[in-house]
């Protein structure tokens, strides 16, 4: 099938064949002809599926198709929420490439950077607004957003939307809007509560899964290292020792340790960089580049500052921590592998980790290879009484992390430093 034959409009096509898009990948297959039809729809595909043309192609023919654009006065008419800025800008930027043979003017709301320049577009009036959650509710706070007039409305990374915290954000954005609309919603994962938001945004949506979770970690080779906590970062250090591994994606659970995990490795000489959401603008945009064009070796990223980044010929996705959900396993190491090549992904696991792991091998269906021969195995494999943690106030002497605590567990083990155990 080519996109001609989805009854799309001869400016949008002659703007794909500008960019030698011919043939529609699946999700755009799929997804095109029933949102041109006014139907709302939830779409399940991870990145670098075409997910954004699905969205924005048939958009840019439904508002064309309106012919209810004001060149004197023009109000936002589509809104598409997305959790980054990085997924914002690449967003926008599809709907410029798509949409510029139409009339259509888009922007672009995001924070981190100064909003005077963004109002400015928003005041000389515009049909498509693609946001982050924050800035957006400032604006519409400041009366310069009014979203009374959107026909509709893309929630796009919902599940990413909605594990880092913007829940609430989403849901007043929402109540800004008209409560008839059409309403796309996209995730890479589906997790209940994603099934829950869905159910009570769309009506009788179709609804479209593109490939399924399991298949893209096939030609991705993994590996697992049982290590204890206190020498995940020595451990990353051993594994960055291979020169094979040309560029590698680290993934920690929180932006400090994204932080610690960076300035460990560039003290280490090894050329690092953090992506998360506390950097501004300009800094995660330099490190991507600078990871991009190979100038470091290592990005080491939180999942929600991870999404939008689409690197070719990554050679390998490391978990320094593994994450709470075993879909963001599979989103996470689908980072590399892609468009047939090959890839590896590490994984760290630590004692507390093992019931993440079984739920990962669970859902891929098969277990990971678990590398043994490593400097620093994992000692301690029997949980912390709670009775021995210390109390808040307790002094820095008296407290477990340090390497001069000595405690005996229940008579059963003996703790010298964070990462040896002796039984006795």
């Amino acid at each position: 099938m080519e996109f001609k034959e989805l009854n799309i409009m001869p400016s949008i096509l002659k703007a794909l064949d500008d960019e030698n898009y011919t043939t529609p990948t699946p999700i755009q297959e799929q997804a095109i002809p029933p949102v041109l039809k006014g139907r709302d729809l939830l779409g399940c595909a991870q990145t670098g599926t075409g997910k954004t043309a699905a969205f924005a192609v048939p958009t840019l023919q439904l508002l064309s198709e309106e012919g209810t654009v004001s060149m004197s006065r023009r109000n936002i008419q589509a809104l598409v929420l997305t959790p980054t800025r990085e997924l914002a800008l690449q967003i926008y930027e599809s709907f410029n490439t798509y949409g510029k043979y139409t009339s259509l003017r888009s922007c672009v709301v995001f924070g981190g950077v100064s909003q005077v320049h963004q109002v400015e577009i928003l005041k000389k009036g515009v049909d498509i607004l693609v946001a982050t959650p924050g800035r957006l509710n400032d604006l519409i706070n400041q009366r310069l957003i009014n979203l009374q007039n959107i026909k509709i409305f893309i929630l796009d990374e919902a599940d990413r939307m909605l594990d880092m915290g913007f829940i609430n954000d989403v849901k007043k954005i929402i109540t800004k809007m008209p409560a008839k609309k059409q309403t796309l919603l996209f995730s890479a994962t589906m997790p209940p509560e994603i099934s829950s938001m869905a159910s009570s945004l769309l009506e009788n949506p179709v609804k479209i899964a593109i490939t399924p979770i399991s298949s893209a970690v096939d030609v991705i080779e993994q590996f697992v290292y049982f290590v204890d906590k206190e020498n995940k970062r020595n451990l990353l250090l051993n594994v960055l020792k291979d020169k094979s591994i040309v560029s590698a994606l680290v993934f920690t659970r929180t932006k400090h340790a994204a932080d610690r995990v960076t300035h460990e490795l560039t003290k280490n000489k090894i050329k690092a960089q953090a992506i998360h959401g506390n950097k501004s603008q300009n800094a995660r945009q330099l490190a991507l580049n600078n990871f991009k064009n190979k100038e470091t070796r290592v990005l080491v990223a939180t999942d929600i500052a991870a999404r939008g980044i689409d690197i070719d010929e990554l050679s390998h996705v490391i978990n320094f921590d593994l994450p709470e959900t075993p879909e963001t396993y599979v989103h996470r190491i689908g980072r590399t592998g892609r468009a047939g090549l090959s890839g590896i992904a590490i994984s760290f696991c630590d004692f507390e980790e093992k019931a993440l792991l079984k739920n990962i091998e669970k859902l891929i269906g098969k277990s990971v290879t678990e590398v043994k021969d490593h400097p620093y195995p994992l000692l301690i494999t029997t949980p912390l009484p709670k009775k021995t943690m210390p109390r808040r106030n307790a002094s820095p002497a008296a407290r477990p992390g340090n390497t001069r605590f000595k405690n005996d567990f229940q008579g059963k083990q003996t703790v010298n430093r964070p990462h040896k155990v002796t039984q006795k």
